[in-house]
């Protein structure tokens, strides 16, 4: 029996419709995608450092120390997740028409063995399907219920021959003027893969990999949206893990970059000079129980050579984590050898392979595509079904 088959019969479903099945990804929709898409008020609370410059600050004397002295690079380890979600059925509860929705979940991570050599450290490939909450009439308890539909799911003949096996059955439930179904459906992939991606951030903690002298770089934003649900949902509760993380976006939204007056400040980004900073600002989000941040701008690329006047800068980001730096934000000093390291990691680039190339750290570029590299082909996962 195929999967929405089963899942017709198990949910007692008033039918299953045989929908074409897509990929979402290959549909192309006119968005703005960010990093930082869902951070929608910030709230700056003064400075992220100690010592702000009071315009935009040169790291190329600090990167060429760190050249001159042949330091080793700060960044060890590199951390991405990636997602594929697919269409792949309709399905009808209570007279209404649902969409099924699957996924492939990536979380790779990389691990520079010396200045230009890297090895794949951790990969973890996750199959998931999202199912209406109606799926499951009693809104009792739930997650036993979809967690025993996972079970029966493994146990199909079909899946067993070809020795797969899905990760989660998720659910979405729709309330009145929410977004759509499928968005709904792949808002939950998307959560379970930052999930995992704080389970990566956490293993390493914990045995001990991440130094002052070994951090991580993890693609992406560190300000998580507020998650529901999940053993690290709270990042107040986590953040010692990220004592040794800073978050890199290469794809931001520069309305976000404020003044110290709490004012957008784009300009400021588009006419950022090539290896200078921005002063460091204290974020605060308090629904995820008052963490602060320290966030700034650094262009690592000539705009002459780039497409737009945001192209060739990342935003950086660190979690502050002691009393001392919730109040004076991050040593400047930090900031700059952080950033200087940075800038050192621009080269190789990996142009013409990816369009994001200006914004892009090779390794990073590296360790997603070692994670693409694990998916099963579209034609392979969608005959799954």
């Amino acid at each position: 029996m195929s999967i929405l088959k089963f899942i017709e019969k198990e949910t007692k479903a008033t039918k299953s419709y045989g929908s074409s099945r897509y990929c979402f990804e290959h549909i192309e929709v006119p968005k703005l995608d960010y990093d930082d898409n869902h951070q929608k008020n910030w709230s700056v609370k003064d400075y992220g450092e100690t010592n702000p410059p009071k315009n935009s600050l040169n790291i190329q004397p600090f990167s060429n120390k760190l050249i001159e002295a042949n330091v080793s690079p700060l960044f060890k380890y590199f951390l991405d997740g990636s997602r594929r979600t697919y269409k792949v059925d309709d399905i009808a509860y209570d007279n209404k028409i649902f969409p099924i929705v699957a996924g492939q979940i990536g979380i790779g991570c990389c691990k520079r063995l010396s200045p230009d050599s890297f090895q794949g450290e951790i990969i973890e490939m996750h199959n998931v399907l999202v199912v209406p909450q109606k799926a499951y009439a009693d809104s009792y308890k739930p997650e036993l219920y979809f967690n025993n539909l996972l079970s029966k799911i493994n146990n199909l003949e079909k899946l067993k021959q070809l020795d797969i096996q899905f990760s989660n059955v998720l659910y979405y439930n729709k309330k009145d003027n929410e977004e759509k179904y499928e968005n709904l459906a792949i808002a939950k992939i998307q959560d379970r893969m930052i999930e995992l991606e704080k389970i990566v951030v956490a293993n390493l903690t914990n045995k001990k990999l991440l130094s002052d002298s070994i951090y991580l770089i993890k693609d992406g934003s560190l300000e998580y949206k507020v998650m529901h649900t999940g053993d690290f949902k709270e990042l107040s509760k986590i953040k010692n893990n990220y004592r040794h993380v800073i978050g890199v976006s290469k794809k931001f939204n520069p309305d976000l970059m404020l003044d110290k007056n709490n004012k957008p400040n784009a300009l400021l980004l588009a006419n950022l000079p090539l290896y200078h900073r921005t002063p460091a600002i204290k974020h605060k989000v308090e629904m995820v129980g008052d963490v602060y941040f320290s966030i700034w701008y650094l262009r690592i690329r000539d705009e002459k050579y780039s497409a737009s006047p945001f192209d060739g800068i990342i935003k950086v980001e660190k979690i502050l984590i002691t009393d001392r730096e919730i109040e004076h934000g991050l040593e400047s000093e930090e900031i700059n050898n952080i950033s200087a390291h940075l800038i050192n990691e621009r080269n190789p680039v990996c142009y013409g392979s990816d369009n994001r190339w200006a914004n892009h750290l090779y390794p990073i570029h590296l360790t997603e595509k070692f994670i693409k590299s694990q998916y099963l082909s579209d034609v392979q996962f969608l005959n799954l079904f």
